[in-house]
């Protein structure tokens, strides 16, 4: 299901600033934030300002229509809701957030949360890491 189609279920009115702001979201392959949607949105639509953005992501995000990511790098990022669950394994030294499934995984999440007593009823995994063949000299970064 679209945005859109997620805000008309949920009896959101959509201007069409919205929907210019949900199609941004929809074509995004990475995770921009509200700068990055707001530079995208604006080159469809000169007149979208940056509050329009911040004011339609913050309602997007208490519909629970669009998720909210912060990976460590001071800036909220954003994705429309996943419609089947994925992770992120973020890269310290580009930024990149790679998207990816691991059954494996989840099994063992739901193991332990039976073994402590629980029933997993959500969750959200976010690993952080720099390649392999990366120089630990390079940018500073440590190893």
């Amino acid at each position: 299901m679209t945005i859109e189609e997620l805000c008309a279920e949920k009896g959101l009115r959509m201007t069409e600033q919205r929907r210019i702001i949900a199609r941004v979201i929809e074509e995004s392959a990475d995770h921009p934030d509200v700068e990055e949607l707001y530079q995208r949105a604006s080159e469809l639509d000169p007149k979208i300002s940056i509050a329009t953005v911040y004011r339609t992501v913050k309602l997007l995000e208490d519909f629970d229509i669009i998720a909210r990511h912060e990976f460590r790098d001071g800036r909220a990022r954003y994705e429309a809701s996943p419609d089947d669950h994925h992770d992120h394994l973020i890269n310290l030294r580009t930024g990149e957030v790679i998207e990816f499934k691991s059954d494996e995984i989840e099994r063992i999440q739901e193991e332990i949360a039976r073994k402590l007593g629980f029933k997993l009823v959500d969750h959200r995994l976010e690993l952080y890491g720099t390649p392999l063949n990366s120089n630990p000299d390079d940018e500073g970064g440590q190893e």
